[in-house]
């Protein structure tokens, strides 16, 4: 539990700010999960998940972390017996799936992400937790607006916007011969709550139509790579949806009867969820759920 909050507070610092230097990034470790011939899911609890995708067309890394993990993840895919990073997707453009992309760009990697993924990155942010705009070797340059398909190292991997929810610009990665996804951020498998960055164009109903897309495309058998947190499956998947979908429930039942935000937030209608404390708090996704009616 400990854990997985302290690795959702640095996503959420990864958000706001560039790395800190008060990181010990010596300490982080990553843990190498198989999942096929071929493809592998690398975990280090300190950010996202990152999906790996080698063999003779090359490797693909999905996601990159923190700028100062980047000789990490390289020594990682080292160790599968892999080739230096060739593609490169983002999932989204927070800067815990994103931070490694000038690194990785200089060395040649070429950058996919949703179009929407580029222009954050190219805009920045501004407000209370202000990020500077990307240089240039840290922007996609291969940019779309529903998807594409990659035919590599004997696989078809689909690169797809569903609509995405926890930003506007969210892919979903999908191997179909071995039957993997990586969800990004539409599905954290960590206590607290989802992650609806509204801020950043995330919405929580098309947050939901995004895991259905997800949901109805998998089977029972489908290895389900979550943002955050362990290996996960279509079972818990179906669940998750399920909560956020009783969420919005509870939370348009209170606005229907004419209560404030404020009010909305006293009343704590997730009081039972029973979810524990991550990055996102009962309030702060009551909070997003209201703003996603706006």
């Amino acid at each position: 539990m400990k854990t997985a909050a302290t690795l959702a507070c640095l996503s959420l610092f990864a958000l706001a700010a560039p790395a800190s230097a008060q990181t010990n990034w010596d300490e982080v470790e990553f843990e190498t999960i198989p999942l096929a011939p071929g493809v592998a899911v690398l975990i280090s609890g300190r950010a996202g998940n990152l999906g790996v995708s080698y063999g003779e067309d090359g490797t693909i890394l999905i996601d990159d972390q923190f700028a100062p993990l980047t000789d990490k993840i390289e020594a990682a895919i080292a160790e599968l017996g892999a080739d230096p990073v060739k593609f490169l997707i983002n999932t989204h453009y927070h800067g815990d799936h994103t931070g490694g992309n000038e690194n990785l760009g200089k060395k040649g990697a070429l950058i996919f992400a949703q179009k929407n993924v580029r222009v954050r990155l190219l805009e920045g942010r501004q407000g209370e937790r202000p990020i500077p705009p990307a240089p240039k070797e840290a922007l996609p340059v291969v940019t779309y607006d529903q998807g594409l398909t990659l035919n590599v190292n004997g696989d078809t991997v689909d690169v797809m916007f569903v609509g995405g929810g926890h930003t506007d610009g969210d892919s979903v990665i999908f191997w179909r011969e071995d039957n993997i996804v990586h969800m990004g951020d539409l599905y954290f498998k960590i206590p607290g709550y989802p992650f609806i960055d509204v801020a950043s164009g995330g919405n929580v109903f098309n947050a939901m139509n995004s895991l259905d897309t997800v949901i109805r495309m998998i089977d029972d058998e489908t290895k389900v790579i979550p943002g955050h947190g362990p290996m996960s499956n279509k079972a818990e998947l179906v669940v998750y949806r399920a909560m956020v979908g009783d969420a919005v429930a509870r939370v348009k039942a209170l606005r229907d009867e004419g209560k404030t935000l404020e009010e909305a937030v006293a009343a704590d209608p997730l009081a039972d969820f029973n979810r524990g404390e991550g990055f996102i708090s009962k309030d702060s996704f009551v909070t997003a759920i209201w703003n996603s009616m706006d």
